[in-house]
């Protein structure tokens, strides 16, 4: 079986990016279970003192107990000591490898070689952009150092200052003991307080030599065993360092030849031509490991073929990885023609996110970072609430609740922070949070969705005050500092919960639509924040515009192309950033976010606030603590609607009572009733053919004189009087 290696170096960590050139292997002679440096050895032998199935797995007990019993004694000890001895080896080489990743990272440190290298990529990219943002930080770190050295000799002399004012400390604490004692009726004498501190003073030299003989024991066992860990991290390993499980990890490709084989076997038309007329794949980063979690590779792309077109075949890339499909995502890098690949651990897909992390302790900046989740890298996602407005998408059951939920319980952490929830269903998923919000609105009645519509008003309304007020400030927006100085200019955070029903009310979506998306465009900098989850993405769900203009896109599991774009951005199903990979109910609380990093996209374990049927609710005690920090000027408290049944209004007796005693005009009627009964949606949008045509369904005939269509009064009492009769005659 043939290795195929790279030609240029491979990192050992996840700081240093290096631009390597791999000769692509032949589909037809290289696997992607080759690894450089592992042979494959056959059925029965002994590596490394196990044995080993053909993969080289060392799962064969059964094997392993008919090999010791036929196994002399004398080959039993040979391969006992062979074991010993393979196992120090790797650990010396593991030392000695850890020491020098040290003085690698030692000497990147000195010499600003990671700035160096990203100023030297930027400049051969052409970005000018990158290019100034790194020269700057070099600059900065450089500027930091020398401050630094500048300090030093100050520090050590205050080292030094602070020792000695320990030991004057304790000198004249003994003495005053002394005096104090010698004053005392019956005390020591001065002989026994200078033998008290002479004893004092061994006590105090014995400790510091039992501590001083751990230390000397102590350090460099500790020293060893950092270095072990550091060199059992590094990145590329000789297969004889290895033990059969760190084989078996390693043969699942995590290096250039696996992911160039795993590509030649794709079976895509325009890359196998590539690959047969010589193209060879370029790593401008080459697979590196990020946080114990899995592996990040960018790498080039022939001509002919996008990322689009890995991306389609994302479960078969997956399987050439070894991994599950959850676990590979290919996405457009920001090079043009370039792969950004990232590789889960195995199994890290199936594992559930931690517990929120403020579930007992801690408060919130909404300026500066509220926890949502951890990423695939195993990093937690906590981006600043202000500047960044919301939408959660995707099918029902799969987790946009709970995740405006761990927004919300985030934003009621900030002392400073005024909070609005509007629900536009029966459910009780923000009741425990009531105690702490300006305003609570739920139901599925009209008074909810115009309670939201007057609310979009009012903060579109502040939007244009605060633009104000920063003016008049000579500030450019709201920061920590002016909340704190201003209430006025406090940050307000409103949920919109199953938002579709707002925007697909027939009376008051078209408008809601309109303000919401106004609030968004100019609110950015007013610290006025918008969120809001649907399960449809279509316009007549939330509108197009909303979705364009937020910051922050958060789809979990939808089945089309069409969602998935509609939630997340135009092109983002053909980039690869697609949240139809997830496995419906298996992912549930899993999301693919953009926005919440630097990084393309994330795909996001959100962390669960805990509610069930019984009444339970996790975010309970969160609220309460919340309670006891919120800030005097925020308002809080907010009473939840409570809903009721719609009251029935009777037409006649509402036309008898807004006539008065003259006719009117059919076309005026309508006005009149609106006016009449504000709150009840029938005569809001009523016309005055339709007010004819159930007035002709009551028996009401309104006369076509010179085209006006009088509404006589009389008539309708008329008709209420015949009506009423009736009823008596029912009775009877």
């Amino acid at each position: 079986m043939s290795t195929t290696t790279a030609t240029g170096p491979t990192p050992d960590n996840g700081d240093e990016r290096h631009a390597t050139v791999l000769p692509f292997p032949s589909a037809a002679n290289t696997t992607a279970t080759d690894t450089p440096g592992t042979a494959v050895e056959p059925v029965g032998t002994v590596i490394d003192g196990e044995l080993v199935d053909e993969d080289g797995t060392g799962n064969l007990p059964a094997l392993r107990q008919r090999a010791g019993e036929l196994m002399p004694h004398g080959r039993q000890v040979t391969a006992v000591a062979a074991t010993a001895g393979m196992t120090a080896a790797r650990a010396a080489y593991k030392v000695w490898r850890g020491h020098g990743t040290w003085f690698a990272r030692l000497l990147q440190a000195a010499t600003f070689a990671h700035y160096k290298e990203r100023i030297n990529a930027a400049r051969a990219q052409g970005d000018v952009a990158a290019l100034a943002e790194w020269q700057d930080r070099l600059k900065d770190a450089k500027a930091t150092r020398r401050q630094r050295i500048m300090e030093a000799p100050r520090t050590i002399v205050a080292g030094v200052v602070a020792a000695l004012l320990v030991v004057v400390i304790l000198a004249a604490l003994l003495f005053l003991i002394g005096v104090t004692v010698w004053l005392w009726d019956g005390g020591w004498t001065w002989d026994e307080w200078w033998s008290f501190v002479a004893g004092t003073g061994n006590v105090l030299g014995i400790a510091f030599m039992v501590a001083l003989q751990v230390s000397v024991f102590a350090v460099p066992v500790a020293w060893l065993v950092a270095a072990y860990r550091a060199g059992s991290n590094a990145a590329t390993m000789p297969g004889w360092a290895m033990t059969a499980a760190q084989r078996q990890e390693t043969n699942v490709v995590v290096t250039p030849a696996g992911i160039g084989a795993a590509l030649a076997h794709l079976g895509i038309p325009a890359l196998n031509r590539a690959i047969k007329d010589g193209w060879t794949v370029e790593f401008a980063t080459p697979p590196v490991r990020v946080n114990n979690r899995g592996y990040q590779a960018v790498f080039s792309l022939p001509l002919g073929v996008t990322t689009e077109m890995l991306a389609d075949k994302r479960e078969v890339l997956a399987r050439n990885l070894h991994r599950d499909t959850i676990e590979v995502w290919p996405t457009g890098a920001e090079r043009a023609g370039y792969v950004d690949l990232w590789v889960s651990d195995p199994g890290s897909g199936r594992k559930p996110a931690p517990a929120y992390p403020l579930l007992d302790s801690g408060v919130v900046d909404v300026f500066e970072a509220v926890p949502f989740g951890v990423s695939q890298r195993g990093d937690v996602i906590a981006p600043p609430l202000v500047e960044a407005n919301m939408v959660f998408g995707g099918l029902p059951g799969q987790g946009k609740s709970n995740a405006v939920r761990v927004v919300m319980l985030g934003a009621a952490l900030d002392p400073l922070a005024e909070l609005r929830v509007f629900v536009f269903a029966n459910n009780g998923d923000f009741d425990a949070y009531q105690p702490r919000l300006a305003q609570y609105e739920r139901g599925t009645g009209p008074e909810v969705a115009e309670a939201a519509l007057d609310a979009l008003r009012e903060l579109y309304a502040e939007v244009d005050r605060r633009e104000a007020r920063l003016a008049e400030l000579g500030v450019k927006k709201v920061t920590r500092a002016l909340a704190e100085k201003y209430p006025d200019l406090r940050p307000v955070v409103a949920g919109f919960s199953e938002c579709h029903e707002l925007f697909g009310h027939p009376e008051f979506g078209k408008e809601a639509g309109e303000v919401a998306v106004n609030v968004v465009k100019r609110g950015r900098k007013t610290g006025v924040i918008l969120a809001f989850d649907t399960q449809s993405s279509r316009a007549a769900a939330i509108p197009p515009a909303l979705v364009e203009n937020v910051a922050v896109n958060v789809c979990f599991y939808v089945k089309t192309w069409r969602n998935n774009d509609g939630f997340l951005g135009d092109g983002s199903f053909a980039s690869g950033v697609r949240a139809t990979e997830l496995r419906y109910k298996v992912d549930r609380g899993t999301a693919v976010t953009t926005g919440t990093t630097d990084e393309t996209f994330e795909l996001l374990k959100w962390f669960y606030i805990e509610a069930d049927d019984s009444g339970y609710d996790a975010a309970a005690e969160v609220i309460a603590r919340a309670m006891q920090k919120v800030h005097p000027a925020v308002p809080v408290g907010s009473p939840k609607r409570e809903v009721s049944e719609p009251v029935m209004r009777d037409l006649l007796e509402d036309l008898a009572e807004v006539l008065g005693y003259d006719t009117v005009n059919v076309a005026d009627v309508p006005a009149l009733l609106a006016k009449h009964a504000p709150d009840w949606a029938p005569y809001r949008k009523l016309t005055g053919k339709q007010l004819r045509a159930e007035l002709a369904g009551l028996g009401v005939k309104v006369p076509s004189t010179g085209n006006r269509y009088p509404v006589d009064p009389v008539t309708i009492r008329e008709a209420l009087a015949k009506r009423a009769t009736a009823d008596l005659d029912d009775e009877n």
